[in-house]
């Protein structure tokens, strides 16, 4: 394969994996690399504005569930898209391909494998997940984006490089903003690229449960799935609370930087962005994930200080409107949480990522 290639990169359909995926590809872009990106057909929604000269659909199935038919029909689909990785390699000729994890990574970095071109797979996750745990024996590099990295077999830690979480230009940007002093008090409630239910069922009702006096200063951003969002605008109306409810934030990072406090799952791309622009934040971790990866991530924020943690069986009402009137109380400790978790933050986490891709292809 050709030295002088794209790099061609290759990530699940999610907001979580497309993310630091773009990060790369534009600090990649930004050093006169040319970039392709190999996904599936979920990136529509997120990789519209994606920064590369090409994007290739390629056929990808999850094998780990379902019935044993479901299984032997997702083993087959990721063989036809190996063959198609295969092809597209041949014809496009990378220097190297980079995997950010999620099944639709499988066939690319196989593919590459197999003709002996540089790989290099990027683990957003504290906990390796299943298809990159899968990969790791057969790429050049595995880089991590926590510190510390559970699951990955022993053997295979001499391959690890910390690069940290790469984030996209529009964090790098917010994180120039200042803190948000005074009043209103404004929450941000996320739930991840697709939302999630629990917020819509406990953060009004606990908002509900605030005092007039704090329920006057506060001015709410949430995310609800489509089918929530109704009744969440409804619950916000009642209580007289200003409030906007989106399915998605196209404009998420600004929207981190104007908020005092966020509420959010631990997925790995929200918590480097957390870190980056510096917010404190109540992180509820995915609990029904098979790697508790949300869990192991939130553990390691929560350890420096910049997040309380809070198991989904005990995020109720009652806990919610309790510890946001003691965070709302303390405006110093709220604002020093924000100074530990931008403590932690790896704003160059592209760079060192695409130093990295770009030793393995020279």
């Amino acid at each position: 394969m050709s030295a002088t290639g794209p790099v061609l990169i290759a990530a699940g359909g999610t907001g979580g994996h497309l993310f630091p995926a773009e990060a790369l590809a534009a600090a990649l872009n930004a050093r006169g690399v040319a970039v392709e990106l190999a996904t599936d057909s979920r990136a529509k929604l997120y990789g519209g504005d994606f920064p590369a000269r090409a994007v290739h659909e390629i056929a990808a199935a999850t094998p780990s569930a379902g019935s044993l038919a479901g299984r032997a029909r997702a083993v087959l689909t990721l063989s036809y898209g190996t063959l198609t990785a295969l092809i597209l390699l041949f014809r496009r000729r990378p220097s190297a391909v980079v995997g950010f994890g999620g099944y639709p990574t499988v066939p690319p970095l196989l593919a590459a494998a197999l003709l002996r071109v540089p790989t290099i797979l990027h683990e957003q996750n504290a906990v390796i997940g299943r298809a990159n745990r899968f990969l790791a024996g057969f790429v050049d590099v595995v880089a991590t984006g926590f510190p510390r990295l559970k699951g990955l077999a022993a053997e295979l830690e001499v391959k690890t490089a910390y690069t940290g979480n790469p984030v996209r230009p529009g964090v790098l940007a917010a994180a120039r903003t200042s803190y948000p002093e005074g009043n209103p008090f404004r929450l941000l409630v996320i739930g991840g690229s697709q939302g999630a239910r629990i917020m819509a069922d406990i953060v009004p009702a606990a908002v509900g449960l605030l005092s007039a006096e704090t329920r006057r200063d506060l001015c709410i951003a949430q995310q609800a799935r489509g089918e929530d969002a109704a009744r969440v605008k409804e619950a916000y109306a009642g209580l007289d609370v200003g409030a906007e409810v989106l399915p998605f934030f196209s404009d998420l990072p600004a929207r981190m930087a104007s908020a005092n406090l966020v509420v959010a799952r631990a997925g790995a791309s929200t918590l480097a962005e957390l870190a980056v622009i510096g917010r404190p934040a109540i992180l509820v971790p995915f609990p029904h994930a098979l790697d508790k990866d949300q869990a192991e991530n939130a553990a390691q924020l929560g350890a420096t200080g910049a997040a309380v943690v809070i198991d989904q069986a005990d995020f109720t009402p009652q806990w919610l409107a309790r510890t946001l009137t003691g965070l709302r109380a303390d405006p110093a400790a709220l604002r020093q949480r924000g100074v530990a978790a931008r403590r932690g933050g790896v704003p160059d986490a592209a760079e060192r990522l695409a130093d990295l891709v770009l030793k393995l292809a020279a």
